[in-house]
């Protein structure tokens, strides 16, 4: 529910009620003294769908687009003519559908002022950055409840279908300036952990679990990044708080923007690749899903003759996301491909190697290891198998090293370094304890049960 207050023009105030009467809204007048421009204040409540048809009709009748207006959300209305008025445009759907005019002012509000943006956006990948060199998931997700990158997203979007280039530049302009300071923060901070010691120089931050996701982005991540652009679309549109919504965007663009910046700190141009990638798909993604549901919305300019330019705007700005994320799902898409091929390969290789050692009754397989190396910044492929077979103490199956090397090399298709690690295993049988030789004295057990 809404309560809307509109200064009346005028000599209009006859034509004013009879719109608000002829949608049977309830309102309430006041004379207007502080301002020569209004001669009244109309005040009355509507369903949050009805606002922006009943301003618009408003508008119509002399109400100007600049007019004193005055929306705010009401928690209760008791009035008869209310209820039926809701009922009318509950019928209508869209019940939580938001007026043009606060979908405005809310995109408008949800991007910070330039100082508390900056502050907010590197504090935020300090964080991430600190999260990912420890490996810390809830240090990471924390990292995300703070970043404010939902307000230039949803600015952005909504600039675009309502015509308000000056909204649309200014979204655009803070997601740039986000990505930048987020990676910028990060390889500084990252740099200064490794140069003062508090990481181990030894660390390869590749081998952290929380790098690794960031490294290897496939056709899921593409998901993810849509299913946060609709989200904060519609939480916008519904007048349901953003703020949790608001952490599903950074967790497409936060922890990725944090993995550039420590690939850069150590030099990792590969990784730095694959997650800048990551990173664009997902701010692209975001942005190609919020324009969609906003348009599919029916957000409209409410001037007759801004709309085709609105149109044109967005549709020319659909191609080109469209475009660019097409562009960068070929990667997306290369390492999909990839990770399948690899698990398939690594399957295979592991198949042949136990079906080789189950050969020998007297052996057991324990563990196979492979190590992968990059071809290039898309592709892995078997580097080296580490195989550990336990044996019994002086008895190892002649040739089986052998044989092994050639089961990996049929299955991996190429030639492949084997490595094999023998563990000496001996097991002691229920029963079939070994009797002392003479002049050894009682087992250690039956010491034990002498009494002293």
């Amino acid at each position: 529910m809404r309560l809307v207050q509109v200064g009346v023009p005028e000599g209009r105030r006859a034509v004013v009620l009879g719109v608000l009467d002829d949608e049977d809204v309830e309102y309430v007048v006041s004379d207007e003294t502080g301002s020569h421009d209004y001669e009244a204040i109309v005040a009355f409540p509507l369903p949050t769908n009805a606002v922006e048809n009943v301003l618009a009709s408003l508008r119509d009748v002399g109400v100007d687009e600049s007019a004193y207006t005055v929306v705010t959300e009401a928690e209760t209305v008791v009035s008869h003519r209310f209820d039926a008025l809701e009922a009318e445009y509950a019928d209508a759907g869209n019940g939580d559908r938001i007026a043009r005019e606060e979908l405005r002012s809310k995109a408008e509000g949800l991007a910070s002022t330039f100082s508390t943006y900056v502050v907010m956006t590197v504090v935020s990948a300090v964080i991430a950055t600190a999260g990912l060199l420890l490996d810390s998931p809830a240090t990471v997700v924390g990292s995300m409840v703070i970043a404010p990158l939902i307000g230039p997203a949803m600015a952005t979007a909504v600039g675009t279908v309502i015509d308000d280039e000056e909204l649309f530049v200014r979204g655009v302009k803070f997601q740039v300036l986000g990505v930048l300071l987020s990676v910028g923060a990060a390889a500084v901070f990252a740099w200064v952990t490794q140069f003062t010691g508090i990481v181990p120089p030894s660390l390869d931050p590749t081998s952290l679990g929380q790098v690794r996701e960031r490294l290897a982005p496939d056709a899921l991540s593409l998901a993810v990044a849509l299913g946060a652009g609709v989200a904060g679309v519609v939480s916008l549109t519904t007048g349901v708080s953003t703020a949790l919504v608001g952490v599903m965007i950074a967790v497409a663009l936060i922890p990725p923007a944090a993995t550039v910046g420590i690939a850069i700190a150590y030099g990792l141009p590969s990784a730095a690749i694959s997650s800048s990638v990551l990173t664009l798909v997902n701010l692209l993604s975001i942005n190609l899903a919020a324009l969609l549901v906003l348009w599919y919305s029916g957000y409209r300019p409410e001037r007759f003759f801004q709309r085709d330019h609105a149109r044109s705007a967005t549709l020319k700005r659909l191609a080109a996301l469209g475009i660019a994320i097409a562009l960068l799902s070929v990667f997306l898409g290369g390492v999909t491909y990839d990770s399948y091929t690899t698990a398939t390969d690594e399957q295979a290789i592991r198949d042949a190697v136990s079906g080789v050692v189950n050969e020998s009754s007297d052996v057991t397989l324990l563990e196979t290891q492979i190590e992968l190396e990059n071809r290039n910044v898309l592709f892995t492929e078997p580097e080296r198998i580490v195989v550990t077979i336990g044996a019994p103490p002086g008895d190892r199956p002649p040739g089986l090293a052998s044989r092994v090397d050639r089961a990996v090399d049929e299955a991996a298709g190429r030639d492949v370094e084997v490595q094999i690690r023998y563990v000496e295993v001996e097991t002691a049988r229920l029963g079939r304890a070994p009797s002392p030789a003479a002049g050894d004295g009682p087992s250690p057990a039956r010491r034990l049960a002498q009494p002293s």
